[in-house]
Formats: structure tokens, sequence, C-alpha cells
């Protein structure tokens, strides 16, 4: 009963007109944001912290703001990939095997209306789990000291890569290279200078919102840059057709709804596994299931329903580890964490006590954002079709535009729009290397948390390295962080391979 009273809280704190404009604004714009090939919700909340911050929100609307592009962007995604067999971002590949044969079957609105319906129940059956499972985490995280949080985080970045990470290697080469970040600037304990070369600037380290931006939003305009991609898509790719499903269609996808909302919230709340396995298991398992007649891939609603319900489920699971114990399930949920660290507000087992009006704010925006997604997603969806005939050329620049002043008005340093710039260009590399950027960010967010409770651990211990093994909980933290590092180095052999080869072997048309 109090959790329900505290959403109920969090309903009046919700339910006022700025909150629910910048919840309507934040829902449209991560929609656009999702559909854009190659942006997705990481890229879109990256690039609107700034103007969050450039707007001086405070923090609850801020966080409605950008939680809103987070979930419109998850829901965005699927209309790329439905009409131009481009998925908006990782997690919309597998939606990529049916919609798009169903669009070339002349359903494309039936599917993008299968799949928002998906969308919804996924994220608002995983808004509930959030409501009832934080909480219970709290509870358990008070139990938490310096040895079993320096375990935690280990955990966080030994799982990151997930099964579908290509390069387990790369993925750690990553997290080291965000930790190596991390230490840039003055020593906490001894007061010494680190990394700086006598650069005063960097006394302080480097701003994680400088190295977001700069790693997300630049490096994809000079990926833009670099190919000149700018013209528009083809007419004939975007017809729509039917936009209402009859309903024995949306009986039949019922079933798989329900399944994959259930993988998807346990695949988010997974720390680093995020909405792509969320996608991935829902798809995979709802076709071993549901596939008796060789219909999956050729253009059957429930391999549309599955992976949309799933990742959208998962999106809503990884708030959840995110909220209770500091560690982001996913990518966007990590640049999220940003967003509150720079807010002075840390994300852990106090933020339900210090902070209830923030986070059952948040909660209870997210379920008026799920509604507001359901209905502007149905009747809208030519509206949103359109974007996708927008040329790349006049996007970029506005990105760009957004990063720079955003930046500078949080800061005023124009030092820190050359660091921007610096990682932008590292970004640029690193994509070219298929390295992945999302450990970077979690190493530079969460490397100064980490040496800060290893050092104290070692303290507390006399500096005897044992104590990070003492307690059942660390035990369990080291076996889980073991256990998914290695995992998908077996798994994702098997897995991986048949994500790249199922559009082509089931008869999807790549052109």
């Amino acid at each position: 009963m109090d959790t329900l009273a505290s959403l109920a809280d969090g309903f009046a704190v919700a339910l006022t007109w700025q909150n629910l404009f910048l919840a309507l604004i934040g829902c449209f714009l991560g929609t656009i944001i999702g559909a854009l090939p190659g942006l997705g919700p990481s890229n879109g909340v990256a690039i609107l912290i700034p103007l969050a911050f450039t707007l001086g929100l405070p923090a609850t609307p801020a966080l409605i703001l950008l939680t809103s592009v987070y979930y419109g962007a998850m829901y965005g995604g699927r209309i790329s990939s439905i009409l131009l067999n481009i998925p908006g971002d990782e997690p919309a590949l597998m939606t990529t095997l049916d919609g798009y044969p169903m669009a070339r079957a002349g359903k494309a609105g039936e599917a993008l209306a299968i799949s928002g319906l998906a969308s919804f129940v996924g994220a608002f059956f995983a808004t509930w789990g959030l409501v009832f499972l934080a909480p219970q985490l709290v509870k358990v995280a008070l139990l938490f000291g310096p040895a079993e949080y320096f375990a935690l985080f280990v955990l966080a970045f030994a799982t990151l890569g997930g099964i579908a990470s290509r390069n387990q290697a790369k993925a750690a080469l990553a997290a080291a290279l965000g930790l190596g970040i991390a230490t840039i600037g003055v020593d906490g304990q001894t007061g010494v200078p680190r990394f700086s070369f006598g650069e005063v600037h960097l006394y302080d380290g480097i701003d994680f919102l400088v190295a977001i931006v700069g790693l997300f939003a630049l490096s994809e305009v000079f990926i833009f840059l670099e190919h000149r991609a700018g013209g528009a898509a083809d007419d004939k790719a975007v017809k729509i057709g039917r936009i209402v499903p009859p309903w024995k269609t949306v009986r039949q996808t019922l079933p798989a709804m329900g399944r994959s909302t259930i993988l998807g919230f346990i695949a988010g709340v997974l720390p680093g596994a995020g909405a792509s396995l969320g996608s991935f298991i829902s798809y995979t398992f709802e076709k071993r299931l549901s596939d008796r007649n060789g219909t999956f891939g050729k253009g059957d609603p429930r391999g549309v329903a599955a992976p949309e319900a799933g990742n959208n489920a998962a999106a809503g699971g990884a708030l959840v580890p995110m909220l209770a114990l500091g560690v982001p399930g996913s990518g966007t949920t990590a640049v999220l964490l940003a967003m509150l660290l720079a807010l002075n507000i840390t994300p852990g087992p106090l933020l339900f006590q210090q902070n209830p009006d923030v986070v059952w704010g948040l909660i209870a925006a997210l379920f008026i954002g799920n509604l507001m997604l359901l209905v502007m997603n149905l009747p809208m969806v030519s509206l949103f079709v359109r974007v996708l005939l927008v040329p790349t050329r006049y996007l970029m620049p506005a990105v760009a535009m957004i990063s720079f002043v955003g930046i500078y008005g949080i800061s005023g340093s124009t030092f820190d729009l050359m660091v921007m710039i610096a990682f932008g260009v590292i970004g640029w590399v690193l994509r070219k290397l298929d390295v992945p950027l999302v450990p970077i960010i979690l190493g530079v967010l969460l490397g100064d948390q980490m040496e800060k409770n290893l050092r104290r651990a070692m303290t507390i211990h006399d500096g005897d390295w044992t104590m990070l093994f003492n307690s059942w909980l660390s035990i369990g933290l080291w076996t889980f962080a073991i256990l998914g590092f290695v995992l998908p180095l077996i798994v994702g052999r098997y897995f991986r391979p048949k994500i790249a080869d199922e559009p082509i072997a089931e008869g999807a048309d790549p052109d």
C-alpha cells in the first residue's frame, strides 16, 4: 500500500501542465529520433541533455523530458525497420525480420499498428514491474558495503557486452578506456593531479556530459560528413496502406506480447543486457514456440509483436537497477544516469528516501507517456513516416548546433567545446573500428565511485584483498560477473551469426 500511495503522490507531481507538456514533447521528439536510422535512444537522449540544461529545467521535469524521449525512441525505432528494412537502432533489428515482409505484402499499416500496440503493452507492464521491484531492490541494496558495491560495478562492466556484442574483447577495451578517462584529474585521496599534463582545466577531470555529447552526437555528425548520405527515401518504400489491423490478428498476437513482456523485462533488469537482448530473446523464444507453419520471417504479425514488446519491456526494466542501485541496465540509462549526477542527484538505495518526488514523479510520467505514445503513434504514423523523407544534410547541422550551444551554455568554457570535439573524433574512429561506445561512458560515469569503494574497502580491512569475497552477496555478484562475461563468448558465437543471417535466409529483401 505504501508503494501505491507513493505512486499516487508521483501522479500529483507529474500531472502539472509543465510536466505533461514536456512528456508530450519528449514522446514526439523521441518517436522522430527513433524513426531516423542510426540515431536511436542513446543518441537522442544525449543530444537533448544540453537542451534540458539550456532551458534551466529542474530535476523532475528534465528527467520526464528525457525518459519520454527514451520511451518515444523505443517506439519510433520500428518505423524505419518495417518500412525500409533499416533498423532505427539495434533493438529494432529483429522487427525487420517480419515487419519488412509485411510491408512488402501491402500490410505496412497493420505492421506499424501491431508494433505500436506491442510497444505499449511491453512498456506499460514493465513500468508496473518498475513500481513494485525497484523498492524491493532498494531493501537488498541497503546490505551493500564498499566491497559489495565494487563487485556490483565489476558486474556492470562484465555483462555490458552481452550476447548482442560482436566482440567481448572490444567491449572490455572500451570499458578500460572509460575507466582510464575517469582517473583524469586530482586524486581525491592524495591530492595529486593525475594525467592532467599540466592543464589546469583537467584538474576537475573530464565532464561526463561533454564526453557523452561528443561520443554520441558529434561522432554521428562526423559519420555523416564522411559518407555524405543525405538523400531522401524512395516514396515507393513508405506507402502505409490500412492502419487498423483485423481483431483476429490482434488476438493472435496478444499471447506473444505477454510472453515477450516478461522475457524483455527480465533482460532489462540484468545490468548491461538491455533492450537488444530483450528483443532477441523474445523473438527467438516466440519463433520456437509458435512457428509451426514456418511463417516467421515471411511476414508473421507475431514476429513483429514479440520483439517490439520485448525491447520496450527491457527499456522499462533497465530503469530498475539504475534507480535502485545506481548501475545502468542499458546504454541509454547510462546517459540518463549522467543526467541525474549532473543534477546532483545520486541514484541508489537512498534515492527513494531523499528524492521521492523525483522518482515517483518520473514513474508516474512513464505511465502518462505510454498512453500519449499509444494515442500518438496510431493516427500520426503517416506524419512520422514523412520524417524519413527529410534529407540528413538538414538534420545533422541541427544536431551539431544543439550540441555546441548546449555544452557552452552548461559550462561557458571554450576548452570544454574543444574536448567535446576531441571526443567526437575519438567516437568516430572507434565506431569505424566497431568498438562500442557505451562501455566508455559507463567507465567515465562509474569509474570514480568504483575507485572510491575499492579504496574504502581496502582501508577498512588494512589492505587485505580477500575482503572483496568475504560476504555471500559479494561472492554472488562476482559469480554473476564471471558468468556474464564468459557465457556470451560461448552463447554469442551461436546466436550472433543467426541474427545476421536470418533476414537473408528467411527471404527478407535487403534492398
